[in-house]
This record gives C-alpha cells, sequence and structure tokens, in this order.
C-alpha cells in the first residue's frame, strides 16, 4: 500500500475542458484513519472540496467545486494511488458528474517539494 496523502500537494498532468480542473489547480489531501479530504483551487476552480474514504490503495470521493463563472458542480470519483519509481504519488482517476452531463478519466501526480 502506497503511504498516507496526508498532506500530499497534487497536480494534474494535463488539463480537462475548460470549467473543470486543470495543470494550474491544487490540491492539499488529507488523510486519517481510512478518510480522505481535500481542498483545492487554481485555474477556472475557485474553490473545491473532496471527501471520501481509502480502502487500500483506491479512494472513493464525493467533490464539490466553485468555478470563477459562478457556478458550481460536483460529482463522484474513484482512483487508484500509485507509487511512481522517483517516490511520489499517483492518483488515477474515473470521474463522473452527478450535476450535470459527462464522464472521464484523469491523472493527478504529487507535485515536487
Amino acid at each position: 500500500m502506497v503511504r498516507s496523502l496526508d498532506g500530499l500537494v497534487m497536480a494534474p498532468v494535463e488539463d480537462q475542458s475548460p470549467g473543470q480542473v486543470g495543470t494550474r489547480t491544487r490540491f492539499t489531501y488529507h488523510e486519517r484513519d481510512g478518510r480522505i479530504w481535500a481542498g483545492y483551487a487554481g485555474g477556472d476552480i475557485v474553490h473545491g472540496h473532496l471527501v471520501g474514504t481509502r480502502e487500500g490503495d483506491r479512494l472513493d470521493f464525493r467533490y464539490v467545486q466553485l468555478k470563477t463563472d459562478g457556478t458550481t458542480s460536483g460529482g463522484h470519483c474513484v482512483s487508484a494511488v500509485v507509487a511512481l519509481p522517483d517516490g511520489r504519488v499517483r492518483l488515477e482517476e474515473t470521474w463522473e458528474w452527478e450535476s450535470q452531463p459527462g464522464s472521464g478519466t484523469s491523472v493527478v501526480e504529487q507535485t515536487a517539494s
């Protein structure tokens, strides 16, 4: 199992479509006793929050965000936690909106310290 996500700062490796998270978005993760949560902001996202659980190297969480255009959106995501050869952590994500149509995959990685 990959180490704790607590205190890790993560960033997407590529931009999604406008109004979603992108390479300028930063997530700050917290983890305790199988629970995870994070705040995120940057790019088109003013404020975002996610909450969920971790079982082994699998995350299951819901997210909600406020965008720069004043709209809100939310959804569900399942992520695989992967250790990179350089010691950083990657999350390989499969997500779906619950507030609007759409789904997809994305990758976020721990930023260099």
